[in-house]
């Protein structure tokens, strides 16, 4: 920290490489209803109620990282909370997702499942904790 003054960071967005980043954000609208605000070159995003989730394609990723892992690769996981995991769970998977473990209420109550997208990301789809 500077001398005198107080940093704040923040997060921004998660962005997520994957081959084809436009059917990766009709999957989310199709799936969850959020909005594609953005799209353009190989790059765009999803409004995700407090934050964005930008969707790129390895080549775009690759143009200024050039470690941008291989496709179907999982390096990390979307953790999403929901009032109604089931139903949503249902129409991520008719949206076309992959059901990973179908939701299931824990000891201490939330209720939890997994899902991947089309495009490979896992989902952590849960209740509120």
């Amino acid at each position: 920290m500077s001398q005198g003054r107080s940093r704040v960071v923040k997060f921004a967005k998660t962005i997520v490489y994957v081959e084809d980043a436009k059917a990766s954000i009709e999957f989310f609208e199709r799936a969850f209803g959020w909005k594609g605000t953005y799209w353009d070159q190989g790059a765009g995003e999803v409004d995700a109620g407090d934050t964005k989730i930008v969707f790129a394609t390895y080549t775009v990723g690759q143009s200024h990282l050039t470690d941008v892992g291989a496709p179907g690769a999982v390096g990390f996981e979307l953790g999403l909370t929901s009032e109604d995991v089931e139903g949503d769970f249902q129409r991520a998977v008719d949206a076309g997702a992959e059901p990973l473990k179908a939701p299931e209420k824990s000891p201490w109550g939330q209720v939890t499942s997994y899902l991947r997208c089309p495009d490979g990301t896992v989902i952590d789809l849960a209740s509120p904790a």
